[in-house]
């Protein structure tokens, strides 16, 4: 594991602003008037603006975790026969764009991209869906030909393109099938779909090939055939204990896809600002899987310029695999052996996160006590009693901070539309990632795309209700949320955020890693499509 670099706090911040870097915590715009860099997709209807009503208007966390779809953003060259079109999908092909660009076009963003590099799985996305967007306006609803009108606003691209091109624009084609209950039309697309994509082909072709799936397990749903993916339960099971467990193929992913590593440095460094000076540190984590964020944490206090730390204690919370948890525990504790550093572990073990209390953490008054929760919470978005309980003996302990960090996507729109077309965009970069940075032969890659994304993307798009058991939300539901138990984000220091851009720098892929900033939330994206976010927290 590679030690943080005690130079990296000498960063003077004008060196963070080109492209690819970190950008300025704000940008102004024509007038003068400053507003926050962001950089996410919207699909808004009317009926989901829920978004821009006060606090007080949520009376409880089922309205809260289902407003989850930001304001509408303005769009000044719509085309004018997206008129007629529903805005989610006239939302879908906008370009992740500068605010003070208001003049780029969709084409403006693809042909830049075409001129400098490969098409990402995100234009390729957005191309097609704005042949999908013009198919339903001009009420062609079959499968794409060669001959499509339109087919002449494509032209420069190479054949293979254009083929997944048509290939998204289908997918969404079935998927606007199903939303409408045209299940038989839906399924003849789908049987193009499936002989045009496969789960060893080009990154787009994987990515259909498990929408594909999905659809057709949701088609087999909503026509009252019998399932035949087996109980979901034991997926959403088999998944958690991979998690945790320090597989080869979760060790893999976490070494070659660099937006992990990079949120898990700067994520520490956010936890160590909290706590220097301290001589003894407990750290509460709610997700501790193999326990790689201890061993950055490990070499994180004993790199500081004046090493203070006397002895480190990490509490591990879960309410299962009590086994694998105690596991990454014992490597912990050789790996703070190894560095000469006085170190504890603890388990705080409960069957129902409704029993967790403080009791349980052994908690000494003369720790500085900071919580750490890495895709901790939206497992329990679902469970919104037990998130609730949970937060509420955080804010009992009164941690000098909690660092957060989830998936930046909306995956828990109650609307199939909306869930469908965001999770296409995140999976479609996830894919992408996997393309740059995996061979496509990698076992571990196969594992990946088959038993976590495909899974997950079944979850999404093919169940309802609590059978949905995937769930994400953006960051500014999460603000809403906290906002309940007096909590205020904190802006990341300088030094956090160098550490994401060091990070990126110095691992393979890591130039295709973005940051935005939404407010202090650092937005962590891969070739600008959002995949999670980094955020600090105090109790007022």
């Amino acid at each position: 594991m590679a030690p943080f670099n005690r130079h990296s706090y000498d960063v003077e911040i004008q060196e963070i602003g080109s492209f690819g870097k970190l950008p300025r915590l704000s940008q102004e715009d024509d007038t003068g008037n400053k507003s926050e860099a962001t950089n996410r997709l919207c699909f808004p209807t009317a009926n989901d603006q829920v978004g821009q009503q006060p606090l007080k208007a949520f009376h409880n966390l089922d309205a809260l975790f289902l407003d989850t779809t930001p304001p509408l953003r303005s769009y000044e060259h719509q085309m004018q026969e997206l008129a007629n079109i529903e805005s989610q999908y006239s939302e879908l092909i906008k370009p992740h764009t500068n605010p003070k660009r208001t003049k780029t076009t969709s084409h403006d963003v693809v042909r830049n991209e075409v001129s400098e590099r490969k098409l990402s799985t995100d234009a390729v996305i957005r191309l097609g869906g704005e042949k999908f967007i013009q198919s339903c306006s001009s009420s062609i609803n079959d499968i794409s030909i060669p001959s499509h009108p339109y087919s002449t606003s494509f032209s420069g691209f190479s054949i293979q393109e254009t083929k997944d091109i048509e290939l998204i624009q289908n997918l969404l084609l079935s998927a606007e099938k199903v939303s409408n209950q045209k299940f038989e039309r839906s399924s003849k697309l789908l049987d193009w779909c499936d002989a045009s994509s496969s789960n060893s082909g080009n990154p787009i072709q994987r990515l259909v090939h498990y929408f594909s799936k999905a659809l057709r397990e949701k088609i087999a749903n909503e026509t009252g055939r019998i399932s035949f993916h087996g109980p979901r339960k034991n997926h959403v099971d088999d998944l958690a204990k991979r998690m945790l467990s320090a597989n080869p193929t979760t060790v893999s992913i976490y070494q070659k896809l660099p937006f992990f590593q990079v949120g898990q440095f700067s994520g520490v460094q956010a936890l160590v600002d909290a706590v220097v000076g301290a001589t003894k540190v407990h750290v509460i984590d709610l997700s501790i899987k193999q326990g790689v964020q201890g061993t950055i944490l490990m070499q994180a206090l004993i790199s500081q310029p004046i090493c203070t730390i006397e002895h480190l204690k990490i509490t591990a919370v879960g309410t299962n695999y009590k086994e694998k948890i105690e596991q990454a525990g014992d490597w912990l504790k050789s790996f703070a052996e190894s560095i000469n550093l006085s170190f504890s572990f603890n388990v705080a073990m409960v069957e129902d996160m409704l029993m967790f209390n403080e009791n349980l953490l052994e908690l000494d008054p003369e720790e500085a006590l900071a919580v750490y929760s890495s895709y901790g919470l939206w497992g329990m978005i679902g469970q919104q009693g037990r998130l609730e309980s949970l937060m509420k003996v955080i804010k009992n302990i009164n941690p000098r901070v909690m660092v957060v960090s989830e998936a930046a996507v909306n995956l828990n729109s109650p609307k199939f539309v909306n869930r469908f077309i965001e999770s296409l965009f995140y999976f479609g970069a996830l894919f992408d990632a996997l393309e740059d940075c995996m061979d496509r032969e990698d076992e571990n890659r196969s594992i990946t795309e088959s038993v976590y994304m495909g899974n997950g993307i079944r979850s999404i798009v093919a169940t309802e209700g609590a059978e949905r058991v995937i769930r994400n939300v953006h960051i500014n539901v999460w603000r809403k949320f906290f906002a309940r138990f007096g909590m205020k984000e904190t802006e990341l220091s300088m030094s956090s955020l160098y550490q994401a851009n060091l990070v990126a720098e110095k691992i393979c892929c890591g130039s295709s890693c973005t940051f935005d900033m939404d407010g202090n939330c650092l937005i962590i994206g891969w070739k600008g499509a959002p995949i999670q976010f980094l955020s600090a927290w105090k109790f007022s």
